[in-house]
């Protein structure tokens, strides 16, 4: 799930885009920020967790809330919601259609591999040889939260393949090039998850439908023509001395100091692995003109 507190950009993300094309606030709020309250929680939440993953090990690299904490937040979130809407029968079924026909948008895994496999291989990831065997592990993760999140009244979900991750600023090799197996895993991880999003849609009853996020596509489109896009910088982010490690804290959202350059616009990614708000403006609105549209 993107979005704050995992709003490592410098402006809105992907997900907020989308909000805001489906008619609702233009920001969605965190869950766990104090300063909100079911008003405006009724609207649409997030329960992310920056440098959370599928495996609870990556989430522990880096001491935030795992995948399951998240969800435990969205029972939370729910058992809140039919109290704020009333104790009676018709209240009950008002918070059982926002559940339902809330859209559910699930994102994750490029920390599972960049993070955790490939750097360290803590947890799940030092038990498999390749990283394409963790990656089925995690294939499993994602489909088990998946039919949880159905048991819960989820019934639209938006599930998010990995973007091209051998070609973000972390990743490039000296000179600027991709590195392509990288890419390759992230392939091969996303055709099992568009895989197992068709079975989930032939097995799972209620009216449920999942369609696959095409991440990779729309980040690919941007980097293969950056200037349709109005993006000049497609290798560096714009946070950092080098903009090819510093990420994340170092790069405080929007923050205006020597580690960020003059004008993000011109960038595609804000720091060394997320993108700036001009490249998920350009991830939703692939999304809405290709899967997201039939939710409207």
């Amino acid at each position: 799930m993107a979005g704050p507190p995992a709003r490592f950009s410098n402006g809105r993300l992907a997900v907020d885009f989308i909000s805001e094309a489906f008619g609702l606030p233009p920001l969605v709020p965190a869950y766990l920020d104090p300063a909100v309250n079911m008003s405006s929680l009724g609207a649409g939440a997030c329960f992310a967790s920056a440098g959370a993953g599928y495996d609870n090990a990556t989430s522990d690299l880096f001491s935030v809330l795992p995948l399951w904490k998240e969800l435990d937040y969205f029972k939370e979130y729910a058992a809140r919601l039919r109290s704020f809407r009333g104790d009676d029968d018709a209240a009950a079924a008002a918070a059982a259609a926002t559940l339902s026909e809330a859209l559910y948008i699930v994102s994750m895994g490029t920390n599972d591999f960049l993070e955790n496999c490939y750097a360290v291989a803590r947890g799940h990831a030092a038990e498999y040889s390749t990283a394409a065997a963790y990656g089925d592990y995690l294939l499993g993760v994602a489909e088990a939260f998946v039919r949880e999140l159905h048991a819960l009244g989820a019934r639209k979900v938006d599930l998010n393949g990995l973007p091209p991750m051998g070609c973000l600023p972390l990743e490039r090799a000296t000179g600027g090039a991709c590195t392509e197996e990288y890419n390759a895993v992230a392939g091969r991880f996303n055709a099992g998850l568009q895989d197992m999003i068709a079975r989930l849609n032939g097995e799972l009853g209620g009216g449920a439908r999942i369609v696959y996020g095409d991440v990779y596509g729309a980040v690919a489109a941007v980097l293969a023509d950056p200037a349709a896009y109005g993006v000049e910088n497609v290798k560096a982010g714009c946070c950092g001395v080098t903009g090819v490690f510093e990420m994340g804290y170092m790069c405080g959202a929007g923050a205006r100091s020597p580690l960020t350059c003059t004008d993000a616009s011109k960038f595609a990614f804000w720091d060394a692995i997320h993108p700036t708000e001009r490249l998920h403006r350009a991830i939703a609105d692939a999304k809405m003109n290709t899967t997201l549209h039939v939710f409207l």
